[in-house]
C-alpha cells in the first residue's frame, strides 16, 4: 500500500472514541515503511507504513507524533483509531 501523504503536507485528525475528542492539526516529517521503522516482514500482516509529524502549532520542543497505517485501510494513533483530512 502506498502512502498519499507526504513530507510538509498538513492534516487535520481526530481520534476516534466514545468521547469524541477535538480536530488537531499536524505536518509531516517523515514516512517510513516497516522495514525502515526497523520492524521484521511480519508487520507486513498489521501495518502498511509509518508517519512521524509534529503537532500544529509548533511548540519550542515539539513532541513527535506516530501514525500507523493498517493494512485494513484504518489509520491508528498511540493503538487508538483516527480519522485523517489532508489539507492543501
Amino acid at each position: 500500500m502506498q502512502s498519499e501523504i507526504k513530507v510538509g503536507q498538513r492534516f487535520k485528525f481526530n481520534i476516534l472514541s466514545d468521547n469524541p475528542s477535538q480536530e488537531r492539526q499536524a505536518v509531516v516529517t517523515r514516512v517510513l515503511s516497516n522495514s525502515e521503522e526497523g520492524l521484521g516482514p511480519e508487520v507486513d500482516f498489521y501495518f502498511a507504513y509509518w508517519v512521524e509529524a509534529y503537532e500544529l502549532p509548533e511548540t519550542e520542543a515539539p513532541t513527535t507524533l506516530v501514525f500507523e497505517r493498517g493494512i485494513d485501510g484504518n489509520v491508528y494513533f498511540n493503538g487508538r483509531q483516527v480519522t485523517i483530512t489532508l489539507l492543501k
